[in-house]
């Protein structure tokens, strides 16, 4: 295969090498021009472009402004599985709200053939109603309601949705998101050489520790004052004065501030943890209420406090976390809970700019509901601890900064696929070891077959059926585009099992042929090889093709491809279409759930 498909390859590398960067302008007004006015803002009569930066088109209903028109791919990288960007029209009133989302161009895979796109369209009327402002400040919850069989798209497309609106949010002061820009003044940084160990109530008189302390007075004098007179029927009993929560909070990885609470050793021990561009908080606490509670040892996740700077907010996960047995500065007081969390690098959390920890009380006002409150701790680091520099003309303010690097979408995916990753690594080490003792294997001819009569039924059932991760040529063409494209990393890591899949691949390749994805990692192999177990147990008759025939016709599927591939050279869309002459997608991706036409084809 590889000398058939080698001219091509020299081709592609030719043609990546005599490729340029192009910097594709806006395409807002190609998409505004095949769409009727009312269908993509609800009430507007008139929609008027301009040249203006960021490209947005303002929406007017005679002669008043309704509010703004927007293209995704204009203000964030909307490039998905496919390798091509996900076009989606955005309608926002003057008041941060979001009208309408349309989706308008895209190349998925999965929605262009499989899963129908009416399912994808469902998802964007969940965004109609939202105001940006709010979410941005945490006033309004948002959680993405994905589309099973279409993960990696829905990711993508809500990922663009938020940022883009926030970004022209910003933009155009809309719902209390001005942007602020620093035309001159200083920045601050953390001052590394101040090492000084301090005592706890130096530390607490410098405000390096902030404090939250709530009695019990104060929690039901709090609900009492939300405005649901069922919280008045379930309120905590006890003293007045008794403590509720006593909440302590400091950046410890501030040299000084870490030094004087953890203590040299578990300082030292943290330096050592934390990666580029984390950081380290340390909170306390004791009271009948405890700021860690109990979800996150059922999900690993904080969920009674975040952390919240400028646009971003952390809650924390129990890998970020270590819980310590006491603060060692001089004279602190015994608190029933310390603990450590880190700050994940992505969310580029800055130590030396304000940020505010919010922690969530419910209080039960029936057998199944809730009444929820924050309460605020305000932290800013002494500017003792400071250094100050220029900032250059035209700065963003720390809370944009961080607003507009957003966690990447391919790391969300192997957040969420954690647990299916780690299976399939002890699946393709099980298998490893099967390719290293295969000798002995053979040798045992009854062991050997139940071996791979369960691994089979992992393949197809796990791997296929419920993982999803069939490799198909839709893969190798979505590749090969995103390479022409301008090569990115991300492209390949949207996906992770088939990522690891493919990784596999060309591992064993290496040492043992196709043998180890074609024999045991394939799910439509795997279906193949299992129906035809069981069609033998029932004795149904075996056509064998005679050898001369599969000689003179093993070559087409080597030829499709290759006149596959050169489609997605001109129209990866066209590509994709054609490619539903291979199996895989109807059998195990979409598990024969289509028209009869596909179903019969693929049983045939």
């Amino acid at each position: 295969m590889f000398k058939i498909v080698r001219p091509f390859l020299l081709l592609l590398l030719i043609q990546l090498w005599l490729t340029g960067v192009v910097h594709a302008n806006s395409e807002l007004s190609r998409f505004l021009d095949s769409i009727s006015v009312e269908k993509i803002f609800p009430g507007a009569d008139k929609l008027q472009t301009t040249d203006s930066d960021p490209a947005v088109a303002t929406a007017f209903t005679q002669d008043q402004q309704l509010g703004f028109v927007f293209l995704t791919s204009d203000f964030v990288n909307t490039t998905g599985y496919s390798g091509k960007p996900i076009h989606q029209l955005v309608a926002m009133d003057m008041q941060g709200v979001i009208r309408k989302v349309l989706l308008v161009e895209h190349h998925e895979p999965i929605v262009l053939i499989g899963i129908p796109e009416k399912r994808i369209t469902a998802v964007l009327k969940d965004y109609e109603g939202m105001d940006v402002g709010k979410l941005v400040r945490g006033a309004q919850e948002h959680k993405v309601d994905v589309v099973s069989g279409a993960t990696v798209t829905v990711m993508v497309m809500d990922d663009n949705i938020l940022r883009s609106a926030i970004k022209v949010a910003r933009h155009f002061g809309l719902s209390g998101l001005e942007v602020e820009r620093k035309q001159s003044g200083p920045v601050a940084t953390v001052n590394a050489d101040i090492n000084e160990v301090k005592s706890w109530q130096a530390l607490v008189d410098e405000g390096s520790v902030r404090r939250l302390k709530i009695s019990l007075s104060q929690i039901n004098q709090a609900f009492a004052d939300s405005g649901n007179p069922l919280v008045l029927e379930y309120p905590e009993e006890g003293d007045a004065e008794e403590v509720f929560i006593e909440l302590y909070a400091a950046v410890v990885s501030i040299p000084s501030i870490g030094r004087s609470l953890l203590g040299e050793h578990e300082y030292k021990n943290l330096l050592k943890k934390l990666q580029p561009d984390e950081q380290a908080i340390l909170l306390a606490g004791s009271g009948r209420f405890s700021f860690k509670g109990s979800g996150y040892v059922r999900g690993g996740i904080f969920d009674r406090f975040q952390v919240v700077q400028g646009d971003t907010s952390i809650r924390f996960h129990d890998k970020y976390h270590k819980r310590l047995r006491e603060i060692k500065a001089t004279g602190a007081p015994e608190l029933d809970d310390v603990d450590l969390f880190r700050t994940p690098a992505d969310l580029k959390f800055s130590a030396a700019s304000p940020w505010k920890l919010q922690l969530l009380v419910g209080r039960e006002v029936g057998p199944t509901k809730k009444e929820f409150l924050t309460f605020d701790l305000a932290y800013k680091v002494p500017e003792e601890y400071l250094s100050f520099t220029a900032a250059p003309k035209e700065a963003l303010t720390e809370s944009e900064s961080v607003a507009q690097k957003p966690q990447p979408v391919w790391k969300k995916m192997w957040q969420l696929k954690t647990a299916e990753v780690i299976i399939l690594a002890l699946a393709l080490a099980v298998l490893t070891m099967i390719f290293f003792f295969q000798d002995w294997l053979v040798r045992r001819p009854v062991l050997m077959n139940r071996v791979r009569i369960g691994y089979l039924i992992f393949t197809l059932f796990g791997i296929g059926w419920y993982f999803n991760a069939q490799l198909s040529v839709v893969n190798i063409l979505a590749m090969f585009n995103a390479l022409i494209s301008g090569f990115d990393w991300a492209y390949f890591l949207m996906e992770p099992l088939v990522f690891i899949l493919w990784g596999s691949v060309a591992a064993a390749l290496l040492f043992w042929g196709r043998g180890p994805y074609c024999g045991w990692l394939c799910p439509f192999g795997a279906l193949q090889e299992l129906i035809n177990k069981i069609a033998k147990v029932f004795k149904i008759r075996q056509i064998t093709v005679p050898w001369a025939i599969h000689e003179r016709i093993w070559t087409f599927k080597y030829l499709i491809f290759l006149l596959l591939f050169g489609f997605s050279l001109y129209s990866l869309e066209w590509a994709e279409r054609l490619a539903e002459v291979e199996p895989f997608k109807t059998a195990i991706i979409l598990k024969f759930i289509r028209e009869w036409p596909f179903v019969i084809l693929r049983w045939r």
